[in-house]
């Protein structure tokens, strides 16, 4: 791995302020913006910006313009590494990335980039904790100085604070208001959802599945007049952000041919994090309960949650499968479980959280450990496999990068990656909005309706 790490500070000003003068400067198209919430967790942020180049595959195995998105991500790690120029690649892969893992006429062909992912030579990193922010780059990479004056003039004009959502200098053209005034669309209605609940726990009944992760998305269509995609993203993902906070949130806009797409999300769920001297971790979350404003109301909730056996058997289910998946690429012995079933309060929803370590040998490539592992057990099922041709059945549309993850792969071998979920797809002026559940043998098909409505609810309230 070539070339050192070159670091300079900047003045702090918040993320939202840095990135919106970014995008104005250089364009918001190509942009990734890998966010956080300011817990332990959720520390980091980092902005990549002004690609140097993309990758983009698209289609199932079979198909005419079908591409391997492993072979594209094994090939790009390769480059990185001998790369004096690039700092990391950043980006999104899909759901639908599993066709080329397990082939089957179940999976459906995503509208959007099964992988698309951008090269930068630059990159912004907020610490949020400590309100410190600085550009990384490579040693060998040159204008440095150029782009750092250039930085710290944008930086030197914005205001300590963002403005208000009613003084923002884009509020009479931002989003505030889609989720009042244009009709959402809904692809599986409550009705229809409860009813595939009711299928699932039929084949749960019958010895096929132990658990599937259910999902639905509603739809719309945003008007021609308004703004570029790559700016009406950016808009979208500030309300969401400043709503909807998470540890694993982020923005990624399209560029070339991935051009008028945007994965925006909102996600308290890790996938894969692999550091350069092979330890992975993976944080699956199932268990989930709404907050209440009232703390006693809240707290019961809380322990509802931690003491409900359902919820407990889903996340061991998924704890259990994703030991399975690790022990394919980690050394023997190496896996275990420093934290099993805990829990984690977020702004909107109380989780219940695991924790997954193992050790791979630092020479294993990212795309291996990719495959070993997808899609992620949490948003698939028990037996994986299984579970994603029953939910292939039921759900009507491609999930795209919903159920996918937001990664960044450094030149240093570091790798992090989430799971989209709470999250948004923009593909030209359709704007999709999508939300799941766990479904076993015990699930309620009216109270798994009511969760996948209380999930999806921040989302919309957040456009609101």
């Amino acid at each position: 791995m070539n070339g050192g790490l070159w670091r300079e500070h900047l003045p702090w000003r918040e993320p939202e302020l840095v990135v919106e003068a970014v995008a104005r400067h250089v364009g918001s198209q190509g942009l990734v913006w890998l966010d956080g919430d300011g817990s332990d967790l959720g520390r980091w942020g980092r902005l990549g910006f002004a690609p140097q180049a993309s990758i983009c595959c698209r289609g199932l195995p079979g198909a005419a313009l079908g591409e391997d998105p492993f072979a594209a991500l094994a090939q790009l790690e390769e480059q990185l590494h001998s790369s004096t120029i690039h700092s990391s690649w950043m980006g999104w892969l899909a759901y639908e990335a599993g066709a080329w893992v397990e082939p089957g006429g179940h999976w459906k062909d995503p509208a959007m980039a099964v992988l698309w992912a951008a090269g930068f030579s630059h990159e912004l990193v907020f610490d949020l904790q400590q309100r410190q922010l600085w550009l990384e780059a490579r040693s060998g990479v040159t204008k440095q100085q150029e782009l750092l004056e250039t930085l710290r003039s944008l930086i030197a004009a914005l205001p300590l604070e963002p403005p208000g959502v009613a003084d923002h200098p884009d509020a009479a053209n931002g989003p505030e208001g889609i989720g009042r005034q244009w009709q959402w669309q809904w692809h599986t209605d409550r009705s229809q959802f409860a009813d595939q609940v009711e299928q699932i726990r039929r084949w749960i009944a019958a010895g096929d599945l132990f658990q599937a992760n259910l999902t639905s998305c509603c739809e719309t269509i945003l008007p021609a007049s308004r703004a570029s995609r790559g700016d009406e993203a950016l808009m979208l993902y500030r309300q969401l952000r400043r709503h909807c906070p998470a540890p694993f949130g982020g923005l990624a806009i399209g560029c070339d041919q991935a051009a008028g797409e945007a994965v925006l999300c909102s996600s308290p769920e890790r996938f894969l994090q692999r550091h350069p001297d092979g330890l992975v971790e993976t944080r699956p979350i199932k268990g989930t309960r709404p907050r209440h404003q009232d703390p006693r109301a809240d707290g019961l909730a809380a322990a509802e949650l931690v003491s409900s056996p359902k919820d407990r058997a889903e996340n061991v289910m998924i704890v259990d499968l994703l030991r399975n998946d690790l022990g394919r690429v980690c050394q023997p012995g190496s896996i275990h479980v420093p934290q099993l079933v805990g829990l984690e309060s977020y702004r909107q929803v109380h989780h219940l959280t695991s924790v997954i370590e193992g050790r791979i040998p630092v020479d294993l490539g990212i795309a291996t450990l990719l495959q070993a592992c997808w899609p992620g057990g949490s948003i698939s099922g028990a037996p994986k496999i299984r579970a994603c041709q029953r939910l292939g059945e039921l759900e009507p549309v491609a999930r795209g990068a919903y159920c996918g993850s937001l990664f960044r792969l450094g030149h240093d071998g570091s790798f992090d990656s989430n799971i989209i979920i709470r999250s948004l797809l923009l593909k030209d002026r359709s704007l999709r909005a999508h939300a799941g559940c766990g479904i076993v043998a015990d699930s309620d098909p009216e109270g798994e309706a009511d969760e996948m409505g209380w999930k999806i609810e921040p989302l919309l309230s957040a456009l609101a």
